[in-house]
């Protein structure tokens, strides 16, 4: 497998995965789908991002890249498609993003009726991946320096963010205007996990909302092709790391061993030789036995490193 290959390592259910992979739609770009586990552990996911916790993963031959911002920055470059990565210009495009990936993104799952919730699970992963996808979630919760909102409040929340963002689509086919935008992709995954899991039940008051829902649905994923674990590692094995940015910035801790991890929740910190720190993106040097030296890219909004 070439290490010009796009692998996406994700689960369905991922309302994070469906964010990019509606992207690739967008962008009508081909890319490799390596399924993973909805919860840990993942010891192929593991073996190239050093145990970082979140899912989804991209990965460029021996590059890796966490977090959505990054990744989308990643397809947004090999598609030729700006609009698919920060910054999000316009003003009020930007302050829906934010939202949807703040609070309202937790209240899509702590709004939707626990026994409605429960069931959805027990439908997609049976009693015993249930139970350990709760209990997977619950202790990543633990650690987490956000607490959600809760029943009542979440639904508020989630409630008046819908109503928000249909006023604010009322003459206009995307967030930012006439074109779409990465604060589109945002917007669209917290909403799609709430009706995913049987949620949103006052989603079709919103005909401005329920519109754009299709429009962006409508995009596809692109030319996705199903991948194995083994085909990923194996392009990352066969390839070296990129050349780092012209610009590898000037931190104090370059050349050093680092731990970088989320400052919210899922907090696992991955730890290697910290070898660029430009003003957006950090990027850790792994020396593994079977891959080689493996790069991993995390942006610096929203991470922590020590």
């Amino acid at each position: 497998m070439s290490g010009n290959t796009f692998f996406l390592h994700h689960y369905e259910a991922s309302p994070y995965a469906e964010k990019i992979r509606v992207m690739f739609g967008l962008a009508g770009q081909a890319w490799g789908s390596v399924l993973t586990s909805p919860y840990p552990p993942r010891p192929d996911v593991d073996q190239l991002a050093g145990g970082y916790r979140r899912i989804p993963v991209a990965q460029l031959g021996a590059d890796v890249f966490c977090d959505t911002a990054v990744i989308a920055e990643e397809l947004a470059a090999l598609a030729g498609r700006p609009e698919l990565a920060l910054p999000i210009a316009d003003p009020a495009a930007r302050a829906l993003a934010e939202r949807a990936e703040g609070d309202v993104f937790f209240t899509a799952v702590t709004a939707t009726p626990p026994l409605k919730l429960l069931g959805r699970l027990l439908a997609v992963a049976g009693p015993v991946g249930t139970a350990r996808f709760i209990r997977d979630r619950t202790g990543m919760m633990k650690s987490a320096t956000t607490r959600p909102p809760q029943g009542a409040e979440a639904a508020r929340i989630f409630g008046a963010y819908l109503a928000d963002l249909d006023t604010h689509l009322t003459d206009r086919d995307w967030l930012a205007g006439e074109q779409v935008s990465y604060a589109d992709f945002c917007a669209y995954h917290p909403i799609w996990l709430a009706r995913s899991l049987g949620g949103a039940a006052t989603l079709d008051r919103h005909a401005c909302v329920c519109e754009w829902m299709e429009r962006i649905a409508s995009l596809g994923q692109g030319g996705r092709q199903e991948l194995s674990a083994e085909q990923a590692l194996a392009a990352a094995a066969d390839s070296a790391p990129r050349a780092l940015p012209e610009d590898a910035g000037t931190h104090e801790l370059l050349g050093s061993e680092v731990t970088i991890a989320p400052d919210d929740y899922g907090r696992i910190g991955v730890t290697g030789t910290l070898v660029a720190a430009t003003g957006e993106r950090y990027i850790l040097a792994r020396e593994t036995e079977r891959l080689g030296t493996v790069h991993v890219h995390f942006p610096r909004e929203g991470y922590e490193l020590a």
